[in-house]
């Protein structure tokens, strides 16, 4: 009967909406969508937005692959100090979403920036932010998914054991020459694999292309559909879905390289003995930290600051100061009706996902793992899909799924509060299952093993062994679902409805309109909201005492 039930969870919110999408593709036949999309790619803007796609998650790829794999290699290779913050540090992008990045950035850079406040620096007055269009795109995508090539190169250099440093040192080889002739060569697959999932998150990232590129007239495929969708509505739902199996299938492409890369590299060496020492840097160690903390401070910390201080800016374009900062801007949106719903709203969807979520990952973690189900496996890679896939190829496929009011119920989601619980459902349950996963294989077998023989029975074994020891790491990827539904954009953009708005929708609403200051204010609040949550599951993990890598910034 648990079996039963968490298929059907997975089934309905995770595996019928995508099963949707591609029925709506090849339910006309094959000549017939063949001559849609010859129809739909005679559009000069049609082919542009693919090529923007293409070239833009490529070329941010590069950026994630430098930034990343570099960091990774400073703090995991040397004896460099404070790790655990520069890795918090590394890792902020996870946290913050795109959206809000792009929009920190944006003030960064712009005529509030207290960067002009330098003196010998002067905002060209006139001038367009230079982020808007390509290389800003480029630039802020590599920064938002370079922590996915961050974690795989941390975990390929945990496998790599030390007696290989041992050996090349015992035969002359200096650290450079270790890095770049050994420990780089083994680490390819690593690379490979954070390059892949950096690609995949790009050209489904949202928020960046929005924020950037539609002022800049840089449209990419995600911005292409909602540009389609919100001007011709559901005329042209063939067509979007169309393009959304097409982003789904560029997705699909690079995750094949991502597992077939994380497969290479289990290959590569067998893991034993000591773990690899860091590097001595001896008198350099203060240069290499300057120059971690610089890129790490350029990269994180600055843009936010600028947030917050475009959130205090009196108007667009005036300096911030003792005297003329204010805080009018966080009494307006706290006390407008549309952004206070949308806090309701974030935090209602929230909730909902992370609880859910939490509720269904213990039991399929416990299937999958401990009594090694094969319909329970299968379902783990299923879960995956919605997750893996950029967000609006899930909104895509809820929009038709749920277009029609649902068959004998006769209840319509369309339009509702619903659609986008459902969607955020299928959407997270990878994130909760993770660590859930890592609880469960934890668990000493020979605990079940003396209840079973005690005669307990598999409800009472998994009620009193198993949930209560793998509960923890579950309960932490319960926050994480909650961080990543609290500030979504991506599915919510095609999904959300007057008096459903979130958070990610309001600050993208505001600075459409020109109120950048309120976008801000409206940022720094979900920032704050977002960092005091990660915080409490930092603090969790640890007086849990979880395995590490529940939490994806634990050291």
């Amino acid at each position: 009967m648990l079996l039963a039930l968490v298929a059907a969870f997975v089934l309905l919110f995770c595996l019928l909406p995508l099963l949707r999408l591609f029925a709506e593709v090849f339910a006309a036949g094959p000549a017939e969508g063949l001559e849609t999309a010859r129809e739909l790619f005679q559009s000069r803007f049609a082919r542009q937005a693919v090529f923007n796609t293409l070239e833009a998650g490529l070329l941010s790829m590069l950026v994630s692959l430098v930034l990343g794999g570099g960091l990774a290699l400073a703090i995991g290779l040397t004896d460099i100090r404070a790790k655990a913050l520069l890795t918090f540090l590394a890792l902020m992008p996870l946290l913050i979403p795109a959206q809000i990045a792009a929009l920190a950035w944006l003030e960064l850079i712009g005529p509030s920036s207290f960067l002009w406040q330098i003196p010998g620096l002067d905002y060209p007055a006139g001038s367009r932010n230079p982020l808007y269009g390509r290389e800003g795109i480029v630039i802020l995508m590599g920064v938002e998914h370079a922590p996915m090539v961050f974690l795989t190169v941390r975990a390929g250099l945990r496998a790599l054991p030390d007696e290989l440093v041992e050996a090349a040192r015992a035969a002359g080889a200096r650290p450079l020459r270790l890095t770049f002739g050994i420990l780089l060569p083994l680490l390819r697959p690593a690379l490979l694999a954070g390059a892949a999932l950096a690609f995949v998150s790009a050209i489904g990232n949202f928020g960046v292309p929005a924020l950037l590129g539609i002022p800049g007239r840089y449209t990419m495929l995600t911005t292409f559909i909602y540009q389609r969708l919100n001007g011709f509505g559901p005329s042209v739902l063939g067509e979007v879905a169309l393009l959304a199996a097409l982003l789904a299938l560029l997705a699909a492409a690079g995750l094949a390289v991502q597992a077939a890369a994380a497969r290479r590299g289990k290959l590569s060496l067998e893991r034993g003995g000591r773990v690899l020492q860091p590097f001595s840097l001896g008198a350099r160690r203060w240069r290499v930290e300057a120059a971690v903390w610089g890129l790490l401070g350029l990269t994180g910390v600055l843009p936010l600051l600028a947030l917050v201080n475009s959130s205090l800016a009196q108007a667009l374009g005036v300096a911030v100061t003792l005297e003329t900062a204010t805080l009018r801007h966080y009494g307006d949106v706290l006390a407008n009706q549309i952004t206070a719903r949308a806090f309701v709203n974030s935090t209602l969807l929230a909730a909902l996902a992370a609880v859910s979520c939490l509720l269904v990952s213990l039991p399929l973690a416990y299937l999958a793992v401990v009594r090694r189900r094969a319909l329970a496996r299968l379902l783990t890679f299923v879960s995956d899909a919605p997750y893996a896939l950029p967000g609006i190829v899930l909104s895509i496929a809820c929009i038709l799924l749920y277009l029609r009011p649902l068959p004998l119920l006769e209840i319509g989601l369309y339009g509702s509060f619903w659609i986008l619980a459902v969607a955020y459902l299928g959407r997270f349950l990878a994130l909760a299952l993770r660590p859930a996963i890592s609880g469960v294989e934890q668990l000493d077998p020979r605990l079940e093993e003396a209840a079973q023989i005690a005669g307990a029975g598999g409800w009472r074994r998994l009620r009193d062994i198993v949930l209560p020891l793998a509960a923890p790491p579950a309960a932490a990827g319960g926050m994480l679902v909650f961080m990543a539904a609290f500030n979504e954009l991506t599915v919510s953009a095609l999904l959300w409805s007057a008096g459903n708005e979130t958070l990610g929708v309001v600050i993208f609403a505001l600075y459409d309109e020109g109120n950048s200051n309120a976008a801000a204010a409206v940022s720094v609040l979900t920032v704050i909201v977002t960092l005091a949550i990660a915080l409490a599951a930092t603090l969790f993990a640890r007086w849990m005492r979880m395995p590490r890598g529940v939490l994806p910034w634990q050291t």
